[in-house]
């Protein structure tokens, strides 16, 4: 969904209703990113929580209209990054089902269920960088370059770790199923 800018405008002003029409834009998408780079729906509603509040704090100071997604996401890479380094090793399991329906017409159960699996075996396999690429890249649909932007990272790093991202997934899936 595109931002309406003129909200973040009126939002930068300090109007209330505005910022929450730009909550209501975003927040889906917010959402998807952390539950991906987070694995956990709890977690992930936490820290779309705390970016609000803390994009709310900063809104007046956002140069901008049109960079509102960008400087957000970047509040969002950020949360995410400080509860991945909270984790304990193996707390971080994906629930696939809140962001991901594999089924389709025609597949059976047992099939659905066994590309399930392989899909989040594939997925924990994933550091917390690449997840975090991964969910900008190719489930929000961010380019390399806002993903760059976004993960203040140098673009052709983000290319080559997605390239390279992508093709550890399909190889692990081939093998999979």
């Amino acid at each position: 969904m595109v931002i309406d800018t003129n909200a973040v405008k009126q939002a930068r002003l300090g109007d209330k209703d505005s910022f929450a029409e730009v909550y209501r834009q975003i927040s889906e998408d917010l959402y998807r990113v952390a539950l991906y780079s987070l694995g956990n729906a709890h977690d992930a509603q936490d820290v779309v929580s705390e970016t609000f509040m803390e994009a709310y704090k900063g809104i007046k100071n956002l140069r901008d209209e049109n960079s509102f997604r960008p400087w957000i996401m970047r509040i969002l890479s950020i949360r995410c990054k400080r509860k991945i380094g909270q984790y304990i090793t193996g707390r971080n399991q994906l629930d696939i089902d809140d962001f991901l329906d594999l089924t389709e017409e025609g597949d059976g159960l047992e099939e659905t269920s066994s590309r399930k699996l392989a899909l989040i075996h594939a997925l924990e396999g994933l550091t917390p960088q690449e997840r975090e690429i991964v969910a900008l890249a190719v489930v929000q649909g961010y380019t390399v370059r806002e993903t760059a932007e976004i993960l203040g990272a140098p673009q052709g790093t983000v290319s080559s770790k997605l390239h390279r991202t992508l093709k550890k997934l399909r190889s692990q899936l081939e093998t999979a199923i």
